[in-house]
């Protein structure tokens, strides 16, 4: 067996927990912060300044509006994740919090 970088390997096994990787639009916007309520997020900050529920973001990103992000699920809820790339400080979960 080869030696495999674990920071490859640790991408590829965590892409794996995504449902989706929708293609973004080439005018798609990035995700600047989560709007949280009771320390639960509830939507994301969008880079042109607009918030939206967890719902709209799914769908946007389904639509390639939102880069970055791919689509995950937890029961019935979907929700954004980070696309793993080995750079922690562009996850979601590090990004500022609003609330919301």
């Amino acid at each position: 067996m080869k030696d495999f970088d674990k920071d490859t390997l640790g991408e590829a096994l965590a892409k794996n927990t995504l449902d989706d990787i929708p293609k973004p639009k080439s005018n798609a916007k990035e995700i600047v912060g989560l709007v949280k309520s009771s320390g639960r997020v509830t939507g994301y900050q969008l880079s042109d300044g607009k918030t939206v529920t967890k719902e709209e973001g799914v769908a946007l990103a389904k639509e390639g509006e939102i880069k970055n992000v791919g689509i995950a699920h937890r029961k019935d809820t979907e929700y954004l994740k980070s696309i793993p790339d080995g750079t922690e400080s562009n996850n979601l979960g590090n990004l500022p919090s609003i609330s919301g």
